[in-house]
């Protein structure tokens, strides 16, 4: 018997990848279980396990008293003497008590028990194999679906794509080969749980790294990326070889590697930048199609003003602010796009210089302008008037100033305390 569980431990390990010691001492705790169950011995009992032969031993620790009262806890100390000589009282001693009766209740039972141990063992190695490979792709096929949810069968475990981490608009059909990217892996009471996904970030930067040698080796480096998934992307690079031009690699001959990355991604757009140390090139080139005029940055508040042309506005937003928003995401910053007219606008407007005045503005202007300048009958009564309810001074002048504007032709002689003086060459002005 020891002999054939012996060999199925050697096989075990061979099969399952267990090693034996992992084995051994799961076995080594179910029939001690086993012994505990079925013998009603004392609570302090250990199985060994010959690591060579595969013999199994029993050995039962008891306390060496004067006087016997519990034999499964205690034994006398002329019959501990027997196997320890030098042991005193109140010593602890462990002594053989494998039964020959260890038959099969015991052998059933430790069975399960180490079904269940080697059960574990293979969830622990597999929760350690797919920890260390977190942030990976690995390619499974699809088994069935669960609530929506993708559940891929990995080969030794199954992996969950939750409905959230799935390509907006794109199906799965049982038995297709997948991408997927590991995002999570979790210990539960079932065994390891592996959480993957298709709209991670890092599924494009895996992606990019597989099809990219440049960035695989390191020669082209992945700075930042944002995604808005089955949409469009944008991936910055760069290269500290100066002779490498990180865009031209990641898109390849005639577009084909960034290409192929798309029909992975289901057609989703791919925006490809470099990357730059300066913040107002660097915003620039982040929103890619659209060409920038001038980029005004506040580092404070770490936001950009960013102006383009009139025909460019549009592009440079995107369908329902989507190029604003992935060019925000990847550079960090707080990105305010404006055309250059709406720009020049508002620096007319902050410097207080409006192309046009307000048209109630112009228009009261332009009533007192005429005010001040109506000299027609009716208001000049009125302006004698206010005139008489003064002093009185300068009456005379006042008529006479608006006798002669009017067109009359009449003169009125100066007042004799202010004479008006004449030249000598002329002649003496004649009354009418």
């Amino acid at each position: 018997m020891n002999e054939d569980l012996f060999a199925a431990i050697s096989s075990l390990e061979k099969e399952k990848g267990i090693s034996k010691e992992v084995l051994f001492e799961a076995l080594e705790v179910a029939l001690v279980s086993a012994y505990k169950r079925n013998f009603q011995s004392s609570p302090a009992v250990r199985v060994s396990i010959d690591r060579e032969t595969g013999e199994i031993k029993v050995f039962s620790q008891l306390k060496v008293v004067e006087e016997v009262e519990s034999e499964d806890q205690e034994v006398s100390l002329y019959e501990a003497r027997v196997y320890e000589p030098r042991c005193q009282l109140g010593d602890m001693i462990e002594m053989e008590v494998t039964p020959k009766e260890f038959g099969r209740i015991a052998a059933q039972t430790a069975k399960q028990v180490v079904i269940q141990r080697i059960r574990e063992a293979e969830r622990e190695l597999i929760y350690e194999d797919f920890t260390d490979r977190t942030e990976e792709i690995i390619t499974g096929l699809v088994r069935r679906f669960e609530h929506k949810n993708v559940i891929i069968d990995l080969g030794r475990t199954e992996a969950i794509l939750p409905v959230e981490e799935q390509i907006p608009h794109e199906r799965y059909r049982q038995g297709e080969r997948v991408k997927t990217f590991i995002m999570e892996v979790k210990k539960t009471t079932k065994g390891p749980q592996i959480i993957v996904s298709r709209t991670h970030t890092g599924f494009l930067k895996r992606l990019f790294e597989m099809e990219v040698p440049e960035i695989y080796e390191g020669i082209v480096e992945i700075k930042a990326a944002a995604r808005e998934a089955g949409y469009r992307s944008k991936l910055a690079v760069n290269s500290a070889n100066s002779d490498i031009d990180p865009v031209g690699a990641c898109v390849g001959p005639k577009g084909s590697r960034v290409q192929a990355i798309s029909n992975e991604l289901k057609g989703e757009k791919i925006d490809i930048i470099k990357w730059n140390e300066e913040s107002e090139e660097y915003i620039a080139n982040s929103l890619s199609p659209a060409k920038v005029s001038s980029v005004n940055i506040d580092s404070e508040n770490k936001a950009a003003t960013v102006v383009v042309p009139d025909n460019q506005l549009s592009l440079a937003i995107g369908k329902e602010g989507q190029n604003a928003r992935l060019a925000a995401k990847i550079t960090g910053w707080k990105v305010d796009i404006s055309s250059e007219t709406q720009y020049a606008e508002k620096s007319f407007s902050a410097m207080g210089l409006a192309e046009e005045p307000d048209d109630e503005e112009e228009s009261k202007e332009g009533a007192g302008l005429m005010e001040a300048l109506n000299w027609d009958d009716e208001p000049a009564a009125a302006d004698g008037e206010a005139v008489a309810e003064g002093d009185g001074e300068g009456d005379d002048e006042t008529r006479a100033d608006q006798e002669t504007e009017s067109g009359d032709g009449v003169e009125i002689e100066e007042s004799p305390e202010e004479p008006e003086e004449v030249p000598s060459e002329e002649e003496p002005r004649q009354d009418e």
